[in-house]
Formats: structure tokens, sequence, C-alpha cells
């Protein structure tokens, strides 16, 4: 899709597209950042579940795991306000600002003299993701209009998560060699810095692009949008339950992050118990991202092609079996296998989610309906965690990743009855 609009004053003869080719230097830049984003987070995975208990002494699964609670609830309350701030104060701010909250992250997991300062960490590391992740979703979607959403955010996921795997394996490596810490955290500082001198010198805000979508009506398919800008409380009410797309996306995406946070905290634990060293922990949650990262750069796009509905109801089916299968075997194969699997139903579901969303919400409203749905997605990662935890405490690890397999189970089926297709005819 190719659109124009003229922009007001001196520079009205200059125009604004709309297209991935048109906008191809700001959208790669776009997908760098989020690769930087999702660096930040990818840090923790392997590391930080480990220095809970051998550098901190914490012995309790839930207590180690508080970490992820604390990070998933912060996020997810940025996510609402980075959408509602990118509608109201400009996309670039908000991006800025969000890169503003990374750069003492990593200092306060270096110099940490208590596990209190890790938590506090990850408050501010929750503030960054919620933020800068938000918006350059955000900004992908303005860039590239409606024709090429799944593509947009499968190419913004794949960067985000291929990342995340990468720093996941990269710390873990760097801990095996060096200890948990400083050293792998020195890459963090390194992150922060480059990302935040990239969107203050060369971003520009895309809110004018969004101002191309004018239509007053939703494509067909799509469900209860409105043509003028709904107030706050209306919207949150549409995307948690009173829209049949948007609300069953929250749900989905709550359930998908439910499993990342699962997978973030306990498997390393989990793994470790079993006998596997340092490096081969970190391989596993490389694979896991990894698979995730680049199966989106073909899930997005086919769910541009074959409607978004199937691709996550299979996608979240998939995701069962396989956690499924890592509580009920052994060994790195096994493991490795289960991994893949998971990696593989989270991108049919990813993407595909933040696509529905788009279909969806007005221009006018769309980076309020992004975050309402990033902060149901989000919180799955304090549900996750604190479930995981709790239920690894109680009855072992074994049995908290199967409740969570049947929740996510329960989740697909759910959206087989309720969600309708809203990729555009």
């Amino acid at each position: 899709m190719t659109a124009t609009i003229q922009r007001p004053g001196p520079a009205a003869n200059s125009a604004i597209q709309v297209g991935i080719a048109a906008n191809w230097r700001q959208f790669t830049l776009l997908v760098l950042l989020n690769a930087f984003v999702g660096a930040m987070v990818g840090l923790e995975r392997t590391v930080l579940p480990l220095l809970a208990q051998r550098e901190f002494g914490i012995a309790s699964v839930s207590a180690a795991l508080s970490f992820i609670v604390t990070f998933g609830v912060i996020k997810a309350a940025t996510n609402l306000v980075a959408g509602r701030l990118s509608d109201h104060w400009g996309r670039k701010r908000v991006l800025v600002v969000g890169w503003l909250f990374a750069l003492p992250v990593p200092l306060l997991i270096i110099g940490a003299p208590s596990w209190s300062w890790v938590v506090a960490a990850n408050v501010l590391l929750g503030v960054n993701q919620g933020l800068a992740w938000s918006t350059t979703v955000i900004m992908k979607i303005d860039l590239v209009g409606p024709a090429r959403r799944g593509l947009a955010m499968g190419l913004n996921e794949f960067a985000g998560y291929i990342a995340v795997a990468g720093a996941a394996l990269g710390s873990g490596l760097l801990a095996e060699h060096y200890g948990l810490r400083p050293v792998p955290f020195y890459l963090g500082l390194g992150v922060a810095a480059l990302g935040l001198a990239l969107s203050l010198l060369l971003v520009r805000d895309t809110t004018a692009h969004a101002a191309l979508e004018s239509a007053p009506r939703p494509p067909d398919g799509a469900v209860s949008s409105a043509s003028l800008t709904p107030g706050l409380r209306t919207l949150v009410a549409m995307g948690s339950w009173r829209d049949p797309a948007l609300g069953t996306a929250s749900q989905v995406g709550l359930v998908n992050n439910l499993n990342d946070g699962l997978a973030w905290g306990l498997f390393p634990l989990f793994f470790a118990r079993g006998g596997l060293a340092l490096d081969k922990i970190a391989l596993l949650a490389f694979a896991y991202p990894a698979t995730w990262g680049l199966a989106q750069l073909a899930t997005g796009a086919l769910s541009d092609r074959w409607g978004r509905r199937r691709l996550i109801v299979w996608g979240m089916l998939l995701q069962g079996a396989a956690l499924f299968a890592i509580a009920s075997t052994s060994g790195m194969g096994p493991w490795l296998a289960g991994a893949v699997g998971l990696g593989l139903g989270t991108a049919m579901v990813y993407p595909t989610l933040l696509a529905v969303v788009a279909d969806v919400a007005q221009p006018a409203w769309r980076g309020t309906a992004v975050g309402i749905y990033r902060l149901w997605r989000d919180l799955g990662y304090a549900v996750g965690a604190g479930t995981a935890g709790v239920l690894a405490d109680r009855f072992g690890m074994p049995t908290a990743i199967s409740v969570v397999a049947v929740l996510t189970v329960v989740s697909g089926l759910a959206a087989a009855v309720r969600l309708p297709e809203t990729r555009p005819a």
C-alpha cells in the first residue's frame, strides 16, 4: 500500500507515504532499535535466576522469580501509559524517555549488595521495555499501513526476540567464563547508550503517517470499532472484554506471556536441577526465543495471507503440547525439542495478535489500543512467574510447568470459540 498526505505550511509540497518500501530507512532503524530493546531483557534470562540462588542465597523459587513479577507489573502498566502518551505527546518523545530508563539498569545489577537492588533494576527495565518496545510497535504500524501489518509485526518481533536469544546465550557464555557478574552486564551499558543515541539523532516521529488512515469504519470482519475516539474507560473495556477481537487478543496475549515468564524464570532452575551445565542452560535459553524470533519472519506474513485466527488458535495448542513435553522428559535432546516447539507456537501467536489489534483499532486511538493489549499481555510475566514459583515450591517444577500447559490449551480453545477473523479483505 502507498498513500500520500500533504504537510501543511512551508512543507506543503512534500508528501508522507505509507508502506514498507516508501519508509524502509526509518522502518529498518526501528527494527534495529527493537533488537536493542530485546537485548536489554535478554541479558537477564540466563543469569538472573541463577544469580538469585548462587550469590544471594535465595532458596525459594517464588522469591527467586520476584524480579520477573516486578518487571511484568511495571511493564504492563507502562505499556498503557506509552500508548496513551504516543497518541497525545508523539511517538519519538516516548521512545527517547524509554531509553533514559534503561541506562541505570546494568549498573544497579553490577553493584547490587542485596536482591532488592536487582528487583529495583527490574522496575526501571520494565519502564524501558514498556515505553520503548510499545513505541517501536506503534511506529511500525504507522509506517506500513493496513496491507502489511502482519509482516511488519513479524519483522519487529523477529528483531526483538532474536536479540533476546542472542543476549541470553552471550550472557550465559560470559558467565560461564567470567562469573555471573559484572562482565555479562557490560553489554547492557553499550546497548542502552547506543539505543538512546540512535533514538535522539535519527528517529523521526510517525504520528503524521497515522493520519493517512482516516477511514471511519473497521475492515470487514472486525467488530465494534468507533469512528470517533472513545474515552479511556471505554477503550479499556473494549480491549479487556467487550470487543470479541480485542478482548480475546488480550486474553491470549496474557497466557502467551505467562508461558514466557515461566520459561524466563523457571526453566534455568529446572534445567540446572536436571544436571545441565551453565553453557547448556544458555543454549536452551537461546533456542526458545531464537526459534520464536526467526519463525516470525514467516508467521507474520502468513497471517496477512491466511488470516489471523487459525495461527493464533493452533499456536496456543502447540505451545501447550511443548510445555507438556518439557515437563515430562529429561535430558538435553528432549528439552531442546520442547524449547523449539514452544518457540514455533509462540511465533504463530505473537505478531498475529498485534496485527489483530492494528486491524480493529482506528488510527486516532491506535496507540492506546496497543497499550491496553500490551498491558494485559505483559501482566502474563507477573502471573506466570508468580504462579510458577508458588506451584514449584509446593508441588515441584514439573507440576508447575504442566499446570501452565493446561492453561495454554484452554486459552487456545477459548480463542477458537470467540475470536473473529480481522484480516483486511
